[in-house]
């Protein structure tokens, strides 16, 4: 593979690699810019299954080669579609987040905060959980 369709390959992969990391941030802006991203990246992805440019796929159209095949592009068509509604459900959801909290920044949940100080308590090993410790086993000799 060499050209166009390397060229096209390694965007598609900036474009998932930019996606997911910036749906790991926790600033809501950036998780659905992110999600953006990924339908871009999607929809390359779809047009490069397509394969090669033809002649329209019409029928009685006459040309020098092969007819396009549609499909991928009636995907690509659904799939921008489907990726702006989600587009637009999700800045609804950053906007009024930003209304009611004063940031579009999410926050730790209350059950993790307290799992994680459970874990983590004095007299505890760093890397055992809490059950390892509670049942020890035939090696600590109980």
């Amino acid at each position: 593979m060499t050209g166009p369709g390397l060229v096209l390959v390694v965007v598609v992969a900036v474009l998932f690699a930019a996606g997911f990391d910036l749906l790991m941030q926790r600033s809501l802006i950036r998780v659905v810019i992110g999600f953006s991203l990924l339908g871009h990246g999607a929809n390359l992805v779809l047009l490069l299954a397509g394969g090669a440019a033809g002649t329209p796929p019409l029928l009685g159209a006459k040309g020098p080669g092969a007819p396009a095949d549609p499909l991928p592009q009636a995907m690509v068509l659904t799939a921008i579609v489907i990726t702006f509604g989600v587009t637009a459900f999700l800045l609804a959801l950053a906007y009024r987040s930003r209304r009611l909290r004063g940031g579009d920044e999410v926050r730790d949940d209350v059950e993790d905060r307290r799992i994680c100080a459970e874990r983590h308590r004095p007299g505890q090993a760093p890397d055992a959980t809490p059950l390892e410790q509670e049942n020890p086993g035939p090696e600590d000799g109980a």
